[in-house]
C-alpha cells in the first residue's frame, strides 16, 4: 500500500468535539506533529473530515 503524511498546520481550538476525535483516531497529538498512515479508504475519509487543519504528502 501507498503510505501519506498527514500534518497538522492548524489549531484544533474552537473545533467541533467530533474534529477532535478524528485527529485523535489519525494519532496527531499537537500542532505540527506529523503521523504515516496507509493510504486506505478509511484513512482518506477521516482525512477529508478534517482537511482543514491537516496538510496531506506522499510519504
Amino acid at each position: 500500500m501507498a503510505k501519506i503524511k498527514i500534518t497538522q498546520i492548524k489549531s484544533r481550538i474552537k473545533c467541533p468535539a467530533v474534529q477532535k476525535r478524528t485527529l485523535d483516531a489519525l494519532g496527531i497529538k499537537k500542532m505540527h506533529h506529523t503521523v504515516v498512515k496507509e493510504d486506505t479508504p478509511d484513512v482518506m475519509g477521516m482525512v477529508n473530515k478534517v482537511r482543514h487543519l491537516v496538510e496531506v504528502t506522499n510519504a
